[in-house]
């Protein structure tokens, strides 16, 4: 029978809440009659999600989920490209295992989008996250920055959380690049997209995966994913630099002609400071999308599969 809706649900130690959040979709969509299935991709977990998600396959009714097991940790995003590959429903929803966003929400975004034909897309953004100032700072300006530098627009609180129509997922299937950032491509593919408000629940179980850091890259990947400009930096700088070299030469020589006393040393070791650090960060800027373009020539895929439930639980 014909999926009216496919779950892609990404699984990265999340042993306690794996069976929550399927039974919790299971609860809310069955009552009201939807046809639809999960796709629950275990990213290399260490904690037994893998032998877990196997243990559901086997119990619940054929045809309902879908598990699939990569060989190691490829991350997030390709755990998101994994589930479009296998998702089969008209629509698809990508909600994360660890109860924040509940399937109450989904089924009004659901609702949504099957009333308005205009939106292939409803997404869900965070209006306010107790989150602390500096994370909340920090991520106000990720959004500044990379509205201001790419041409794709990132709408700031819009998560992952979200269902699309069968043909927004088909456009995203035929990006095949391996640095995928899933807010960028799925404001680049274009399609109306409709903004619903949520609040995120507490965990259920286990802790974030989520660090500073990590979150420091991924606002890298998304910046340098999806704009040129960074490159466009040394152009920029190397006018400005080469301006007050102009002028601090000007005043320099207006001050020997006044017969004003100072050290020819100081200005120097200043410039030379100041110009041998600028260099660094802009070999590194340029170093950045060069690794990119390096890896992707490799062609590797973007993930690697150890093995895959589907279907007749007997094949």
């Amino acid at each position: 029978m014909e999926k009216e809706l496919s779950f892609i649900i990404p699984c990265c130690n999340e042993i306690g809440n794996i069976r929550a959040i399927y039974q919790a979709i299971c609860d809310v969509f069955s009552k009201e009659g939807i046809r639809f299935d999960c796709v629950m991709i275990d990213d290399g977990s260490t904690d037994g999600t893998g032998e877990e998600l196997i243990r559901m396959y086997n119990e619940v009714p054929e045809g309902m989920l879908t598990v699939i097991r990569f060989s190691r940790n490829f991350g997030k995003e390709a755990a998101i490209y994994a589930g479009l590959q296998h998702a089969e429903g008209d629509h698809i929803c990508v909600i994360d295992a660890d109860m924040q966003q509940r399937p109450e929400v989904a089924l009004a975004m659901y609702q949504k989008l099957r009333s308005s034909p205009e939106y292939d897309s409803v997404c869900a953004y965070v209006e306010s996250r107790d989150e602390g100032r500096r994370l909340n700072f920090f991520k106000g300006a990720f959004y500044r920055l990379a509205n201001r530098l790419s041409e794709t627009g990132f709408v700031n609180g819009a998560s992952d959380f979200r269902i699309i129509s069968r043909r927004m997922a088909d456009a995203i299937l035929s990006m095949p690049e391996y640095f995928r950032f899933s807010k960028g491509i799925f404001s680049w593919v274009g399609f109306e997209t409709f903004y619903m408000p949520y609040k995120p629940e507490q965990r259920a179980s286990g802790t974030s995966k989520w660090s500073v850091f990590k979150l420091f890259r991924y606002a890298v990947e998304g910046i340098i994913g999806y704009s040129v400009s960074p490159l466009r930096l040394a152009s920029v700088l190397g006018t400005v630099f080469t301006s007050a070299s102009l002028i601090l030469f000007l005043v320099l020589l207006i001050m020997g002609i006044a017969g004003t006393a100072f050290s020819p040393a100081v200005p120097v070791i200043a410039a030379v400071f100041l110009t041998g650090g600028l260099i660094m960060l802009l070999l590194g800027i340029m170093g950045e999308y060069l690794a990119r373009t390096y890896i992707q020539g490799k062609h590797r895929p973007v993930y690697i599969i150890k093995d895959i439930l589907k279907g007749d639980h007997n094949g």
